[in-house]
C-alpha cells in the first residue's frame, strides 16, 4: 500500500523484485501509483475564504529524532478546528498508522483522513489531534533480527526516502511510537498527556501495530482500532494452507506473497517463540493475566472479501475465549483504500468519544 513512493525495505534491494511479484499474486492488492502530491494539501472548508484560510494550517509536517531507531523520522499532524483560536485548551491525541509499503502521507493523500476529520468536527464530534507517523515496513514492533544498516545505506533504492531516515540501525519500532513519538508530540503540541486521552488506530500492518502497541503499552494507549489488521500472523497469508496446531516455517513462507514475507521474516523470526511473542491474541492473554484492569478498549473491523478476514475472526474468537470486551464488525469490501476510506470515520468517531473523558 503506498502513494506512488513505494518503500522496498531495509537494506534489501531484492525486495523491489519481490514487490512486483504481487502484481501476479491472486488475492493481494495491486499497487496503484496515486496522482496525489507527496505532501498533502492542507485541509480546507468550502463555506468561506476566511474559513479556508483558518483551515490551511490544519496539517503540519514535523521531523523529530527517535532514539529507539537511531534516526530522524517524519510525522504528519492534523490539528482540530479550534486549536489555533483556543490557546489554553488541551486535546486528546489519536495516532493513525499506515500499512506495508506505505508512508506517513498515506492516510492524508489516499485515505482523505483530513477531510473526514474536518467533517466529524463540523458535525459536533469531540475534537482531537491526529498524528500519522512514518512506520517504514517495520510492523511497529521490535524485530527478531537486526536489519542490515550498512547494506541499506549502500543500496538504498532510488525512490526511497533519504538514507538517514530510511535506514534504521535499531529496529525498535514499538518503542519508537510509544515512547519517542508520543513524548515528542506531548512536548510540541497542547495534548492531554496521559493514556486516558490517547488512542491509536491503523490499517493492515498498521492495524496490527495499533492493537499490539495498545496491548504492550497500556500505560500509553487506552484504546485501539484496527481496520483489516494482520491480527493472527501465524495463520499465514492465504496462498497455501498452514498446518493447524504446529509451527511450520516453510508453510508460513509459502502462504504469504514473497514481498510480504520479505518484510515479515526479520520481524517475526524463524521459530515459534518469536511469532508467539508478537501474536496479538497471546499479548492480550498475557495482559489479562497480569494486569486485567489495564486492558485497552478495542475495536476491529474487516471486509468480507479481505484475505485477512481469517486473521480477524481468529482474533475475535480468541478475545471471546478470554472474556475481553471488544467491538467487532465485518463489512462488504476487500483489502483496499476504498474500504478504509469508507470506514475510517467510524474509528475516528469511536476514538474521539473514548478519549474525550474529563
Amino acid at each position: 500500500m503506498g502513494d506512488g513512493r513505494w518503500k522496498t525495505g531495509h537494506g534489501n534491494p531484492a525486495r523491489m523484485a519481490l514487490w512486483f511479484a504481487l502484481l501476479i499474486t491472486p488475492g493481494w492488492i495491486q499497487p496503484q501509483p496515486q496522482p496525489q502530491p507527496q505532501h498533502p494539501a492542507p485541509a480546507r472548508s468550502s463555506s468561506s475564504s476566511r474559513q479556508q484560510s483558518a483551515r490551511s494550517l490544519a496539517v503540519e509536517e514535523t521531523t523529530f529524532w527517535s532514539q529507539s531507531l537511531g534516526t530522524h523520522k517524519r510525522a504528519m499532524v492534523w490539528l482540530p478546528p479550534s486549536y489555533a483560536a483556543e490557546a489554553d485548551r488541551r486535546y486528546p491525541v489519536a495516532y493513525y498508522l499506515h500499512g506495508a509499503f506505505g508512508d506517513e502521507t498515506n492516510w492524508l493523500n489516499i485515505g482523505r483522513l483530513a477531510t473526514t476529520l474536518d467533517s466529524l468536527a463540523a458535525a459536533g464530534s469531540p475534537e482531537m489531534i491526529v498524528v500519522m507517523p512514518d512506520g517504514d515496513d517495520g510492523f511497529y514492533t521490535t524485530w527478531n533480527f537486526l536489519g542490515d544498516y550498512a547494506g541499506c545505506r549502500r543500496n538504498r533504492p532510488a525512490n526511497a526516502e533519504p538514507s538517514d531516515r530510511y535506514c534504521v540501525p535499531w529496529p525498535h519500532y514499538d518503542e519508537y511510537i510509544a515512547r519517542d513519538l508520543v513524548a515528542f508530540i506531548d512536548g510540541r503540541y497542547r495534548s492531554r498527556a496521559d493514556a486516558r486521552h490517547r488512542g491509536i488506530a491503523g490499517l493492515s500492518m498498521g492495524g496490527y501495530g495499533a492493537i499490539t502497541l495498545a496491548l504492550a503499552y497500556p500505560d500509553v494507549f487506552s484504546a485501539a482500532a484496527s481496520h483489516s489488521g494482520m491480527l493472527a500472523p501465524a495463520l499465514g497469508g492465504g496462498r497455501l494452507p498452514v498446518p493447524v496446531g504446529r509451527f511450520d516455517l516453510d508453510s508460513l513462507r509459502a502462504s504469504y506473497a514473497p514481498s510480504l514475507w520479505a518484510l515479515e521474516a526479520p520481524v517475526f523470526g524463524s521459530d515459534s517463540t518469536g511469532w508467539a511473542a508478537r501474536d496479538p491474541a497471546t499479548m492480550a492473554a498475557r495482559l489479562k493475566s497480569r494486569r486485567p484492569g489495564a486492558m485497552p478498549a478495542l475495536m476491529v473491523d474487516c471486509g468480507t472479501e479481505d484475505f485477512l478476514l481469517p486473521h480477524n475472526r481468529a482474533f475475535r474468537d480468541a478475545l471471546g475465549r478470554l472474556g475481553v470486551p471488544f467491538e467487532y464488525r465485518e463489512h462488504p469490501g476487500a483489502h483496499t483504500w476504498e474500504y478504509w476510506r469508507r470506514h475510517s470515520a467510524t474509528s475516528a468517531a469511536w476514538l474521539a468519544r473514548r478519549l474525550s473523558v474529563p
